[in-house]
């Protein structure tokens, strides 16, 4: 098999820090393990050298890792292996920037990952305008409103099919997350009415746009201004500029609203194995880390719980 960009780049650099840095072989070894792993998840999203590698990639890489449920440890050393790949290919002339360096560690166990409160995300869900049938608008209103009400992963999000949803007797979606495995998932009533006028007068008008289209492209649900499959890099960029135009001063990504979706439904009350299920955690303590209590409901149950407190 014909190497490849990253294959020559990543021989490049493991030369480079073996006999250039003299680094010991075990630690070698691990930057080796780490980084054909990330070559390997670039390229399984199509991307196909270096230079095309944005800093949105290397964020949903830190997400995909964070669901992986993966030590705050083994994370943080996989990004600062990360971290020194880029660095080199800057060196190396072979990029103008490093995409990598504004993408910080992953938090500690001890550290809660970016929640909104429900007010933001009303806000967030709210900020983009649908009064017109703008199909862009629609398609962005609806997917919003689709990832908070399932909590989906934004490669589950950008690969339903048509044939995925029911919006009508039982109102619920079928995901397809990692590994292959499917669940479904209900979709709530302002999802729904979301995805209903999308797919009435938003997604019509956006598949007209494409001829020849094959039949992938023509099954997705949400398609991009051209009429094709809506890309992993789109949907962060529908997040962040809703997320401007709310005005919300909080790091936002696609996980944001997972996030926030699990965080919501715990402290409403739900169990914490019916929400590894609604997830697709494979273990439930990948789950446990939304079963924590702010400060404010802390307080407030303590208050009202605790025969002494008043």
């Amino acid at each position: 098999m014909a190497k490849d960009e990253f294959d020559r780049l990543l021989e490049q650099f493991l030369a480079h820090i073996d006999v250039e840095r003299g680094l010991t072989r075990s630690t070698v070894g691990a930057y080796e393990s780490d980084l054909r792993r990330y070559v390997s998840w670039l390229r399984s999203r199509g991307v196909d050298g270096v230079a095309h590698v944005t800093r949105y990639d290397v964020e949903d890489y830190v997400a995909f890792l964070d669901d992986l449920g993966e030590s705050a440890r083994s994370k943080a050393r996989r990004l600062a292996s990360v971290h020194e790949f880029h660095r080199f290919a800057l060196g190396q002339h072979l990029v103008h920037d490093d995409v990598s360096a504004a993408v910080k560690a992953p938090k500690g166990a001890g550290t809660l990952p970016d929640v909104l409160t429900v007010d933001e995300v009303s806000r967030l869900l709210d900020a983009v305008p649908t009064e017109g049938d703008d199909p862009v608008m629609l398609r962005d209103k609806a997917l919003l409103e689709f990832m908070y009400a399932t909590g989906a992963r934004v490669s589950e999000a950008v690969g339903v099919n048509l044939d995925d949803l029911d919006l009508g007797d039982e109102h619920v979606v079928r995901l397809t997350g990692k590994g292959s495995k499917q669940r479904l998932v209900p979709i709530g009533t302002y999802a729904c009415a979301a995805m209903t006028r999308y797919l009435r007068k938003g997604r019509p008008e956006l598949e007209s746009r494409i001829r020849n289209a094959p039949t992938p492209e023509r099954r997705a649900v949400f398609l991009n201004k051209r009429g094709r499959r809506l890309s992993r890099q789109s949907v962060w960029e529908v997040v962040r500029g809703a997320g401007e135009r709310a005005h919300i001063d909080k790091p936002l990504h696609p996980h944001t609203l997972r996030h926030s979706f699990a965080t919501h439904l715990i402290q409403g009350g739900a169990d914490v194995r019916t929400v590894q299920e609604l997830l697709g955690h494979a273990s439930v303590t990948t789950t446990q880390i939304y079963t924590h209590v702010s400060p404010e409901n802390l307080i407030a149950t303590y208050l009202t719980a605790h025969p002494r407190a008043k």
